[in-house]
């Protein structure tokens, strides 16, 4: 088992039982297989963005919490050796958790990088949820799904991320600095 890997099966369950489900209802709630929920809450498998995110919804949860490493300042990671990283399943995306938001705060900060090819598309993130971007290397196609903005790097986007949105590479080594806000 990874680190990430332990910290993913030990807050799915303690979250799952946290609010009396069953394995079985919370893969309804979230749309996967029950094998995929049995697996990740015993450190197993390759979880994708898509995956956990569909979980922490279903638990009412930012995803932040399924793979925080609960370390407090300081705290530097270095471009390039950031551990905690879960990629995309159906796009060259990869999302770091850079900072989980502390108890009682809502915000987390994660370092995205993409690659030109199918876009992520998220779906709408709890009532209240926004996103901020600051674009850092490349040029992408960001925001809500039905108008995003092309973005160069050093721009900043505010978003609603309780809406469908969208982040696309139009060049290589497209990265940005994510700021998630819910309300």
């Amino acid at each position: 088992m990874t680190d990430l890997g332990d910290r993913i099966a030990a807050t799915l369950r303690r979250e799952r039982e946290r609010r009396d489900l069953s394995v079985s209802e919370l893969a309804r709630r979230a749309g996967v297989a029950k094998a995929t929920v049995s697996q990740l809450e015993n450190g197993g498998g390759n979880p994708s963005v898509e995956t956990l995110w569909a979980l922490a919804s279903a638990l009412e949860i930012p995803f932040a919490v399924l793979v925080d490493e609960g370390v407090r300042s300081p705290t530097l990671i270095r471009a390039g050796e950031a551990a905690a990283a879960v990629p995309s399943s159906a796009s060259a995306y990869l999302a770091v958790l850079l900072s989980a938001s502390p108890p009682h705060a809502r915000r987390d900060i994660y370092l995205l990088s993409a690659e030109p090819g199918a876009p992520r598309v998220s779906e709408p993130h709890p009532r209240g949820t926004v996103e901020h971007i600051v674009l850092v290397s490349g040029r992408g196609r960001i925001g809500p799904a039905d108008a995003p903005y092309d973005l160069s790097p050093g721009d900043y986007l505010s978003y609603s991320g309780d809406a469908p949105h969208v982040f696309e590479a139009l060049t290589p080594g497209m990265s940005a600095v994510c700021v998630v806000e819910s309300h």
